[in-house]
């Protein structure tokens, strides 16, 4: 079978091959033992290799079906099952199994509960840090509808990190994240820090959707004034045909030069390369601020 149109048009720099080795392997047998869904999976990561190799993974609650329809996610769509209140237990089990020590959970939006998950989130938190005294917990959370109440339930739970993507600037909102809003995303980082100043809260936006330079600087000037401490940046690539298409590829210079522009205008740390994502070297960048 022939390669697609989109993958020939990538550069070199983003062609990955993905090796299964003997941790790739244990990994996928811990998930699979103990019910577990990943963002690796579900979002077609192209680190998968690399991190399940290390064994480590970014844990998906609350299903793998997504309420909004984002057209840059390749997450699937539709209506959800309800929660299940036996999956904390076990992804704080599958911690244990796997050993680790940095833990990143995040979740598909399901704008269908009235908290938006965050009870379920702050369940989890707590279940692995029962059993995981000594793992930093790291939380990539959705926009809880810019709900006060909600944020606090998770933030109550105490994880180390929190975070919660912007994914573009604020112009192409509408035709890339439908149903969120820019100003409601940065209130919410904005909470966090007023509610608990100490937590450490990160950021992340996909380039190549469009956005112009001075656009991508000035949603670090934002985050900077909500305190943001952690930011990620990495090239955007479409999961499917049908997604929303990419505009540009950034070149790894031009990450760098990113990486320099963030760390000039405040952030703790800056993770830019072309094939960062939110949790890429997430316990490094905890390392690097410590």
């Amino acid at each position: 079978m022939g390669r697609s149109i989109m993958e020939e048009k990538r550069p070199s720099w983003l062609k990955v091959k993905v090796r299964i080795g003997e941790d790739f392997q244990k990994v996928e047998k811990i998930l699979k033992k103990w019910k577990l869904n990943t963002i690796c999976r579900e979002a077609l990561c192209p680190n998968i290799g690399e991190c399940f190799n290390q064994r480590t993974a970014t844990f998906l609650i609350l299903g793998d079906n997504c309420t909004r329809n984002c057209s840059f996610c390749g997450v699937k769509k539709g209506k959800p099952l309800p929660p299940d209140p036996e999956e904390p237990e076990r992804l704080a089990r599958a911690v244990s199994e796997m050993g680790l020590n940095h833990v990143v959970i995040t979740s598909v939006t399901r704008d269908d509960l009235p908290d938006g998950g965050a009870s379920n989130f702050a369940h989890t938190i707590r279940e692995v840090k029962k059993r995981n005294p000594f793992s930093i917990v790291e939380v990539l959370i959705p926009d809880l509808k810019g709900s006060e109440e909600a944020l606090i339930t998770i933030l109550d739970s105490s994880p180390n990190i929190l975070g919660h993507n912007l994914e573009t600037v604020p112009r192409l909102y509408n035709k890339v994240r439908r149903g969120a809003n820019y100003v409601r995303s940065l209130e919410l980082l904005k909470m966090a820090k007023q509610f608990s100043p100490s937590l450490i809260t990160k950021s992340g936006l996909m380039l190549g959707l469009g956005e112009r330079k001075e656009e991508i600087l000035q949603v670090m000037d934002d985050l900077q004034i909500c305190g943001c401490n952690l930011l990620t940046l990495g090239q955007y690539l479409p999961p499917s045909s049908r997604s929303y298409p990419v505009k540009h590829y950034y070149s790894p210079q031009e990450f760098e030069h990113f990486f320099e522009e963030g760390i000039e205008r405040g952030f703790k740390w800056v993770e830019s390369a072309p094939l960062v994502r939110s949790s890429y070297h997430a316990k490094r960048q905890w390392e690097n601020i410590c």
